[in-house]
């Protein structure tokens, strides 16, 4: 099992000047770094590259970020906007010499309305094209793409494991895979342990947080139900933290972060780390 943090609890954009976090990351006790990429070319792939290795560490993911105008069951313009995005993470893997793109690929985040049978079904469809497309480019490419299942207010189109799995099997790719989040999971699935199990070996990416967005380990997710499953389903890839604070004031109010659950992001990032490698490493 290896440890990652995700750039958002410190930075939005990662830009150039974000790149010397780097050895606070590592001095903090991460095994690597997953970057969220806002746009193409926010930041020197190669210098940031250069970087993490000079510190001792591996980029463990690129984290995608869909606003509005990226959307596989969007408009035309925003189907083709979203492909293109995702193709340009692909390359961003590639130059960060890591294998995995992760998130929400399928649709905008907050896009979360009452639709009709035949629109999901019709949606579903323009997202099994759309997701075969660029699997494709990942496959050429040596990169595997995660989808995340969300909760109910961000969207109304995957929530659980199951609806992910579907969506993997309905594609068909050997590059499409699960990433899970415990954030989410612990509003929508029954078990979390039993989602986990549903992933299986699908599962490609876990990210770890509390029911409160914050450090994991202090607030009532089934933890103990976590590190279970994921060792009956052999996961040995990252547990990134991916949490907030209101340190960063953009991703603070896209994730309605109203009020600090640790004193800053510095002590998140060290309890929620110290709590992970203390209880999923004996």
């Amino acid at each position: 099992m290896k440890f990652g943090i995700n750039t958002f609890l410190f930075a939005s954009p990662f830009n150039n000047q974000s790149i010397k976090l780097m050895k606070q990351f590592r001095e903090m006790g991460f095994d690597g770094v997953e970057i969220a990429l806002e746009n193409k070319g926010d930041f020197d792939y190669k210098e940031a590259l250069k970087v993490m290795k000079d510190n001792g560490l591996e980029c463990s993911s690129v984290c995608g970020t869909f606003g509005t105008g990226r959307d596989l069951r969007g408009s035309k313009d925003k189907q083709e906007t979203a492909k293109n995005y995702i193709k340009d993470c692909i390359n961003a893997c590639n130059d960060l010499e890591v294998d995995l793109f992760a998130g929400p690929l399928y649709s905008a985040v907050g896009r979360a309305n009452a639709e009709t049978q035949n629109a999901k079904r019709e949606q579903w469809a323009i997202v099994v094209r759309n997701l075969k497309e660029v699997c494709k480019y990942a496959e050429d490419r040596g990169v595997y793409l995660a989808l995340e299942p969300l909760n109910r207010f961000e969207t109304d189109f995957i929530n659980i494991c199951a609806d992910v799995k579907r969506m993997v099997n309905d594609v068909g790719s050997p590059m499409l895979k699960i990433h899970l989040d415990t954030f989410h999971m612990n509003i929508e699935e029954k078990s979390l342990s039993a989602a986990i199990f549903e992933a299986g070996e699908l599962l490609y990416h876990v990210h770890a947080c509390e029911n409160d967005r914050g450090a994991p380990g202090t607030g009532n997710v089934d933890w103990k139900g976590v590190r279970h499953a994921l060792r009956r389903v052999t996961y040995d890839r990252y547990l990134v933290i991916e949490s907030f604070t209101p340190d960063v004031e953009v991703i603070a109010r896209a994730a309605s972060i109203w009020r600090e659950t640790e004193k800053s992001n510095v002590e998140l990032a060290k309890k929620g780390l110290n709590f992970l490698k203390a209880f999923f490493v004996e």
